[in-house]
């Protein structure tokens, strides 16, 4: 934004050491467009091409998934029916004194064979039970999922953020240095022909090398910030940010409405939700488990060649343990995860309310720079030009151009500030899962 300016100054200056300069100027600044159009032209992935991609690769969430199919297997075992059970028994007469005439240890008349089938049979709607509590306890890990997947979208924003806003500051140093560097240029140019003095050239060198430090510096940040966004998305490949997505959709008007929202859609509110009614199911299924399992059959027993049959049965009898332990932690269970859910609504009111607040705040700060920036602009370009033109020092110009920066720099800060109140308030609000969709 000031390098264009200060080129257009320099070569109008009205100078023959300037003039003999110029073409190297131009084949800089076409340089310098061509690599920002070829910067343009690479698309990079948005905020919520990244959730997405978190979504779909990330390794943890991908363990984290697997939970519902860990849960998904108890509902197909509570569905199964208790197998049935052979049971054999064989006795054989011992004293050959005691066998009949003409029989030998494997006759017939010398055996005994208890062939016996029974079953256990569930009772007081046992198998039902099981079969709802299984099932809410599926929905329990498919909503404590999703609230993995807000933990991890959070952090999948900030990093992609971090990365927003470090490319941003890249692009305000790289305007700054190429500033910098022309003038360096040009003085080194005007020292040699005794335009101006040694002082100034060294206070432009002295600049231009700080901000080739810093200029290093922000590269390596942003390869540091796409370096754990890449780990985020569980991808291996060099990823691109898109520095032109704004991210910023509405949110409905006033703190009730924010409130309301985020109490219908949280995925921690609904995995409480879920996690009372899977107590519930569970008080259901201990208490019909107080009820004995009654085991019924068959028997078949030839003895000694004389069949007999028969009928099998065995149940408990309740004297002593009728599974009052496990009702009685079932009911406490319920009280635990209606309890938490208490707690999460009073904690949701709380940050919904200061994520808001501080949301609002961000917004009128970034909106309040921006006649800053258009006065810093202004001050740097006329002070550029007297200095161009002998009207003020070097001394002057660098103060400037120094002010300019740090303008920049703060006015960054505070959009970082407000852009990540937004994902916090995206975050807090539940929406956050939503923007991956």
């Amino acid at each position: 934004m000031t390098f264009v300016p200060c080129i257009y100054h320099i070569i109008q200056y009205p100078n023959e050491m300037l003039v003999r300069v110029r073409p190297h100027l131009l084949t800089g600044l076409l340089l310098y467009f061509a690599s920002a159009g070829a910067a343009g032209a690479q698309s990079g992935h948005s905020l919520r091409m990244a959730l997405r991609e978190a979504r779909e690769n990330n390794l943890a969430l991908k363990a984290e998934k697997l939970s519902i199919d860990i849960a998904e297997t108890d509902v197909v075992t509570a569905g199964l029916r208790p197998n049935p059970v052979l049971n054999n028994q064989a006795l054989q007469l011992v004293s050959p004194s005691h066998f009949p005439e003409r029989t030998g240890w494997l006759n017939g008349h010398n055996v005994q064979n208890w062939w016996q089938l029974t079953k256990t049979f569930q009772v007081a709607g046992q198998r039902a039970n099981k079969l709802d509590f299984a099932g809410r306890n599926a929905v329990v890990a498919e909503k404590s999922y999703r609230e993995a997947e807000r933990n991890l979208f959070r952090d999948v924003a900030g990093k992609w953020l971090e990365a927003w806003i470090a490319l941003k500051q890249l692009d305000m140093l790289g305007i700054a240095k190429s500033n910098i560097d022309s003038l360096t240029y040009i003085n080194q140019l005007r020292f040699r022909n005794q335009v101006i003095t040694q002082t100034d050239l060294f206070r432009t060198q002295v600049l231009a090398r700080q901000y080739d430090v810093r200029y290093k510096a922000a590269l390596q940040e942003i390869a540091n910030r796409e370096r754990e966004l890449r780990q985020l998305l569980g991808r291996r490949e060099n990823i691109a940010i898109d520095t032109a997505d704004s991210f910023l959709p509405a949110f409905p008007a006033g703190r009730d409405s924010l409130l309301s929202q985020s109490l219908a859609i949280r995925s921690d509110v609904a995995a409480a939700k879920s996690a009372i009614e899977a107590a519930g199911s569970n008080i259901r299924l201990q208490k019909s488990l107080a009820y004995p399992q009654p085991e019924l059959g068959i028997i078949w027993n030839p003895q000694n060649t004389v069949p007999y049959v028969g009928v099998y049965g065995t149940i408990d009898l309740p004297f002593f343990s009728r599974n009052q332990g496990e009702i009685r932690k079932s009911v406490i269970q319920k009280a635990r995860a209606e309890q938490e859910l208490e707690s999460i609504q009073s904690r949701l009111e709380t940050e919904v309310t200061n994520a808001l607040a501080s949301y609002e705040t961000h917004r009128k700060n970034v909106q309040g720079f921006q006649p800053i920036l258009e006065q810093s602009n202004l001050i740097l370009e006329n002070v550029k030009y007297a200095y161009l033109k002998g009207g003020t020092t070097i001394v002057d110009f660098l103060e400037a151009q120094r002010s300019w920066l740090d303008t920049r720099q703060e006015y960054y800060e505070a959009l970082q500030e407000y852009r990540k109140s937004y994902i916090e308030l995206l975050y807090t609000t539940g929406t956050i899962n939503q923007l991956a969709q």
